[in-house]
């Protein structure tokens, strides 16, 4: 019984994760997710799942060709019949709600978009201590007694002494043959990344471009978590002048005046010089914009991309989101300079549904 329950529950399992899979694009585009999030895991709404079945109506129940009408005969029931427009009774279909991990939801968006794993930069780890039980010894706690040394050592006693009796194999182990697991610390490298977002909260930017800069972020970040252990987050937020802010006031500030690009990419330098050594962490910059900026500015941008942000960087991708405001000039800017650097991905999103595409642009690369 238990290994036909089992079997069921991953049969459901199963169900259900196909289901999601196959609306993902609805779920990333929409961002139905969002908002659901509980630690590790969220909440999503699927339609209820039944399994087919032949359903049988009333025995002579009538109906159309069961017997003789008359011209003019409604065969269903008219709009002055009554019943009909009453409150029913019965339960209607409801949505059901199961919770996934975010590490398989990450998996599943890898499997939609082909996405290849991230390759750590040169030798950028950290190096951890992990214990690891490979030696024993005469001494410590109960908790870490090995037993199977411990009666082998036993045996050993008794054969060399003479008191072992094969025909009636007793044996009691003493204080001196008690074995214990003795551990030894190891030292293990783990990846360690930091992803800085960097957004223009100019006049320009609507309130529907930042929910579109949202629901991307969330899936990056899935993917992110997914690759590795270890993630810092950074939010910096520009028009003329940049600030660092927490993820909150990230995605809800909206300021008036013009646009500087280039004083968010020198904070954002200035935040990896300070507390990024480039040998220990995979740095990665994701830009949002709406492709706006001061026209003077734009050689600085370049200059700041070319000799700072790139060379440190795994990645920095640019996000032009489209804007009925925005020129869209920076993009070009970005496509003019650095054509084939493989450090620098661009993408373009006109509405929700070029999320989807958008986050392979940036994550396909696997860099």
């Amino acid at each position: 019984m238990a290994r036909q329950i089992d079997r069921d529950l991953n049969r459901f399992r199963e169900i259900v994760r196909g289901r999601v899979k196959h609306d993902l694009r609805k779920y990333i585009s929409q961002g139905e997710m969002i908002g659901r999030t509980g630690g590790e895991y969220v909440s999503i709404p699927i339609p209820r799942i039944e399994i087919p079945e032949f359903r049988y109506g009333s025995k002579n129940s009538g109906g159309v060709g069961s017997g003789p009408g008359e011209n003019g005969q409604a065969i269903g029931p008219g709009p002055n019949d009554g019943g009909v427009g009453q409150a029913g009774d019965a339960p209607g279909e409801h949505i059901m709600e199961v919770e996934i991990g975010l590490m398989e939801l990450a998996e599943m968006m890898g499997e939609q978009l082909r996405l290849p794993r991230i390759q750590p930069k040169g030798q950028s780890n950290i190096v951890d201590m992990k214990d690891r039980y490979t030696n024993v010894r005469q001494t410590g706690p109960e908790s870490l007694r090995h037993f199977k040394r411990t009666f082998k050592q036993a045996i050993k006693r008794q054969v060399a002494s003479g008191i072992y009796d094969p025909e009636n194999p007793l044996i009691v182990p003493i204080r001196e043959d008690r074995r214990y697991k003795s551990w030894t610390s190891l030292p293990t490298p783990r990846s360690a990344a930091v992803l800085i977002y960097v957004m223009d909260v100019s006049g320009s930017v609507t309130d529907e471009q930042k929910a579109i800069v949202r629901n991307e972020a969330f899936w990056i970040d899935t993917w992110m978590k997914s690759q590795f252990k270890d993630l810092e987050k950074r939010y910096v937020i520009h028009d003329t002048v940049a600030r660092e802010v927490d993820e909150h006031t990230f995605y809800h500030t909206r300021e008036s005046g013009g646009t500087r690009i280039s004083s968010a990419y020198k904070l954002a330098d200035e935040i990896v010089r300070k507390n990024y050594p480039l040998e220990d962490w995979n740095i990665y910059v994701m830009q949002f914009s709406d492709g706006d900026n001061w026209g003077e500015d734009n050689a600085q941008c370049v200059s700041l991309l070319r000799e700072n942000i790139l060379p440190a960087a795994n990645q920095l991708a640019y996000v032009q989101v489209h804007s009925p405001y925005g020129t869209g000039e920076f993009l070009r800017l970005l496509k003019s300079e650095f054509s084939g650097d493989e450090r620098l991905a661009l993408s373009e999103v006109r509405d929700r549904d070029g999320i989807m595409d958008s986050i392979r642009e940036v994550l396909g690369r696997g860099r």
